[in-house]
């Protein structure tokens, strides 16, 4: 009995060593990766190989360094997780980049690898304690307002495929939405701690028979969900045509505040009001509408638009799925095990180093490939969610979940598109596709993911004294 509970009262083990050999295993399979490239399309060893596969395997190894000085007690399972996604990402980007898709830009990506790693290792040095961002919600709030309207604004504005979302700096473009949904994120998990009570509160019942189906929050609490879903349609869908981080955000916000009061009539309500706005503006929203159309016939004959033909303006008004059915072709053609990495004709998929690598890699890699990939993601968020019960502080477990949900909808609006499951929506895989913005953002949610676990898996202090004068005792 005794001994069972000083076991209990031991502290977690830090597993680094795990994870290092996890982080090398992710960085050998990017190597295997650049030669199967190499081997399949020149049948020699790639020269650039050392270049991409050295430096990248350099940057994960010291990533691995930092963390085990600065975050010991951190998941162990995080970092190679990210490393293999980001440098399978790398792979295909330099292989479209040998296949003479010249916007592939791998080099670029190497280096936005190693800006968005440097990002990585300040957050987790500096921001010891992520509770400390429960004290500036609105401020964090408003600040993610200001990033989401930043488009709008003339002169520095851009529109991208249809949809205003991006910032032209002259020397580089970033897409704020990528950092607002982030501080949008920390804004809604102060809010919803210290709102909680009230947002559990029910008015009503609604029953058939003697059998409850539904609690329905009371009307005056209603006006979280009432602004979020107003600034996410007629904002996002209306003004800047961003049917996809107005999906990604609602979305994240009704899982939060699923989680903070356990009630499912919210995410009915929810759902019930975001779908019915997107029916009652499918007339009026040309670009919702070419969305729409694209994902339904996306085979129609006056749909899919060859070369820009009828012309590029009735495409644009009328729905151009050409994207699409391309990319389906390209998961129909990958069957069980794909033609092998660079041995697919993956070119001909428009955009395909953004939202549609996710066909790339399924033509290549077959469906046993994607499943890895996507098992990667769902164990970053299955390990997002276990920090969120492992922590004490009821903000980091809102922190925690909010990010983990928002990886994980960003998966499925982006792998829902290409498969025509929803319609498409604009946005990338995270660590996978090309982007600066996407993958900075990426590396910030990891960094905040890889502090928390740090802080909920770290013991007390007496408990490391107390290991460390076991250990002095056992030599």
């Amino acid at each position: 009995m005794s001994t069972a509970t000083n076991s209990q009262a031991l502290p977690p083990v830090k597993r680094r060593n795990a994870e290092l050999a996890m982080t090398l295993a992710a960085i050998g399979l990017t190597m295997f990766a650049l030669i199967e490239i190499g081997l399949t399309r020149n049948g020699e060893m790639p020269p650039q190989l050392f270049l991409y596969g050295g430096v990248f395997g350099g940057l994960a190894v010291l990533a691995h360094v930092f963390i085990r000085f600065f975050a010991p007690w951190s998941d162990p399972l995080l970092l190679p997780l990210a490393t293999l996604l980001n440098g399978l990402g790398i792979g295909m980007l330099w292989r479209l980049d040998q296949g003479g898709i010249d916007r592939a830009g791998p080099m670029s990506q190497l280096i936005l690898t190693a800006a968005s790693m440097a990002v990585f290792a300040a957050i987790v040095f500096f921001l010891k304690e992520p509770r400390t961002l429960q004290r500036y919600p609105y401020i964090i709030g408003l600040g993610a307002v200001v990033l989401l309207l930043l488009p709008l604004l003339p002169g520095i504005g851009m529109t991208v495929n249809g949809a205003r979302q991006w910032l032209n700096l002259g020397f580089t473009t970033i897409q704020p939405s990528e950092f607002a949904k982030i501080a949008l994120v920390i804004f809604l998990s102060g809010y919803m701690v210290s709102k909680r009570d009230v947002l559990s509160l029910a008015s009503k019942q609604i029953k058939v028979g003697r059998f409850k189906i539904l609690d329905l929050p009371r009307m005056r609490d209603m006006a979280p969900m009432a602004a979020m879903w107003g600034f996410c349609i007629i904002v996002l869908v209306i003004l800047m045509n961003d049917l996809g981080t107005s999906l990604l955000l609602f979305g994240t916000f009704l899982a939060m505040i699923y989680v903070a009061t356990h009630r499912s009539s919210w995410i009915v309500i929810g759902l019930t009001a975001f779908f019915g706005a997107c029916v009652a503006l499918y007339p009026f929203v040309s670009h919702f509408k070419v969305r729409m159309v694209t994902w339904l016939d996306a085979f129609a004959p006056d749909v899919y638009c060859v070369d820009g033909v009828p012309d590029d303006a009735w495409c644009r008004l009328n729905g151009d799925s050409q994207q699409l059915v391309r990319g389906i072709f390209a998961l129909a053609e990958g069957g069980v095990t794909g033609s092998g990495f660079g041995g697919g004709d993956v070119g001909y998929i428009i955009e395909v180093q953004n939202d549609f690598i996710f066909a790339a890699f399924a033509e290549e890699l077959g469906l046993t490939g994607i499943m890895v990939m996507l098992l990667a993601l769902v164990l970053m968020v299955e390990r997002g969610m276990r920090i969120a019960l492992a922590s004490k502080e009821l903000f980091i477990k809102m922190f925690a979940s909010g990010i983990s949900f928002l990886i994980g909808f960003q998966t499925f609006v982006v792998i829902g598109g290409v498969t025509r499951v929803i319609p498409m929506t604009g946005a990338t895989i995270p660590f996978v596709a090309k982007g600066g913005s996407a993958l900075l953002s990426s590396w910030i949610m990891l960094a905040l993911l890889m502090r928390m676990s740090n802080n909920a898996r770290k013991p007390a202090p007496q408990a490391i004294q107390d290991e460390g004068a076991t250990q002095v005792i056992q030599r």
